[in-house]
């Protein structure tokens, strides 16, 4: 008899896929800040949390496959908007656009909001911009609020020795700057002032930051990535 109530008793505990919770969809929340509300699309669901931060050419939205991918990995993924990003195209002035350590304000909110609903490790993924204000965040932040940083062809930031957690620099080795010079001598130079423990991953050919997942080194920077986040 109790060999053939088993498969009922797993099939009742198990439901099927189609229950499942899906990595694919998003829900949108506002989380406070001290000067207003940030926007963030919500993938997954674990105590390990990744913050998407995105370039200057982007918002929350550019990342819907890589936060489907990482929530399918088992992190919550929290996409946001950078508030001075959106300003800037509604035609309001924005002078903490390019401001690392007033950008990184945002992403400083999101971070502790996360703490406070239980994240156990909270990582950033930040493109171009959203890199320099991630690395930035990690400079501002309080020890042990943000553990690893991923910084993709980052905006140059001003003292790289104080970041803290670990590190992954990824550029693509003919990405080219507005003078036309490679992003990759002054990330490598950030990277050799940055303190252990970091990585540095030059990727072949010209895509600058998010646009390489539109390149055929879209594969080898999601493993990249994903290997980082999920290391020990």
């Amino acid at each position: 008899m109790f060999a053939l109530l088993l498969p009922l008793l797993f099939s009742a505990s198990e439901p099927p896929p189609a229950q499942l919770p899906a990595a694919a969809e998003a829900r949108t929340i506002s989380i406070p800040a001290t000067d207003g509300a940030i926007a963030a699309d919500v993938y997954g669901a674990s105590d390990r949390a990744v913050i998407l931060a995105h370039g200057g050419r982007f918002d929350r939205t550019s990342w819907k496959e890589q936060a489907k991918t990482l929530a399918a990995a088992g992190f919550r993924v929290l996409a946001i908007d950078f508030r001075a990003a959106i300003a800037s195209r509604q035609g309001k002035e924005t002078p903490c656009l390019y401001d690392a350590s007033c950008l990184a304000k945002d992403i400083l909110a999101v971070v502790r909001y996360l703490r406070r609903e239980g994240a156990k490790q909270v990582s950033i993924v930040g493109g171009s911009l959203g890199g320099g204000a991630a690395a930035q965040a990690t400079i501002e932040a309080k020890a042990g609020e943000i553990d690893r940083t991923v910084l993709l062809a980052h905006m140059l930031i001003g003292e790289p020795e104080r970041m803290k957690g670990r590190k992954l620099f990824i550029v693509a080795r003919h990405d080219l700057g507005g003078s036309g010079k490679p992003r990759l001598d002054g990330i490598r130079a950030q990277f050799e002032r940055a303190r252990e423990p970091k990585r540095l991953v030059i990727l072949e050919g010209s895509a600058h930051a998010q646009f390489l997942f539109d390149s055929d080194q879209a594969k080898p920077l999601l493993d990249e990535i994903l290997s980082f986040l999920s290391e020990p």
